[in-house]
């Protein structure tokens, strides 16, 4: 695996972020469901003075223009918790710009093969376990390039070949039509997916350095 050439900025001190107003233009809502650390994140968005907030209930949403599904671990298990929210027929309608993160990018995905699970069906393609080899262990963890498939704001001033963190036993399968960003361990897959509005990264662009900043930076202008 690389090793990063980017400057990897440590956190600073820059200025906090803004509770957002009520009644919308209030920066990014990041959706709870109890699948995941989101103190990474939440640090990243305020050393970028990016507003944010948390949204617990279908009520919630109007408060934002933009929104985060943040998970970690187990993909069937969080799609459990998602589905007890109650939210997940307003997070398949969404309209406005949806970021799934790790596991919240392989929610957006038809089914895992973690749990034998659906998924919200959102990008219909699917999450595979890595196997393992004796020049690829799993979890992949550490830093790896990824590449462009194609053109996107959520891109914008990173370059092709740029190496980003991930944690991960399961990956989305390559499909061309809706690959953003391609990596590669063992196999090829999905670094990156979009649809519509919907977008998903499979690293973790908060433990990222600087690309990972310019990434969340660039969400939260789409």
């Amino acid at each position: 695996m690389d090793t990063p050439d980017q400057n990897i900025r440590e956190p600073g001190k820059e200025s906090l972020a803004e509770a957002p107003p009520s009644g919308g233009g209030g920066g990014i809502g990041i959706i709870l469901y109890g699948a995941g650390n989101i103190f990474s994140l939440t640090a990243a968005l305020e050393r970028l003075g990016i507003p944010y907030g948390f949204i617990n209930s279908e009520e919630d949403f109007d408060k934002y223009d933009r929104y985060i599904i943040p998970g970690v671990g187990h993909a069937g298990a969080a799609m459990n918790k998602l589905k007890a929210t109650g939210l997940v027929p307003t997070i398949k309608a969404l309209k406005k710009p949806t970021l799934g993160i790790c596991v919240g990018m392989q929610l957006l995905t038809s089914y895992s093969e973690e749990g034998d699970s659906n998924l919200l069906d959102i990008i219909p393609v699917k999450t595979l376990r890595f196997k393992d080899s004796a020049d690829h262990k799993v979890p992949h963890t550490g830093w790896n390039r990824v590449y462009p498939e194609k053109e996107n704001p959520l891109f914008q001033n990173i370059p092709s070949g740029s190496h980003f963190y991930f944690v991960h036993s399961y990956f989305i399968e390559y499909d061309k039509a809706y690959t953003l960003l391609a990596s590669d361990y063992g196999n090829q897959f999905s670094a990156s997916i979009w649809l519509d509005n919907f977008y998903g990264v499979q690293f973790h662009p908060e433990k990222s350095g600087v690309f990972g900043e310019t990434l969340l930076t660039n969400f939260s202008k789409i």
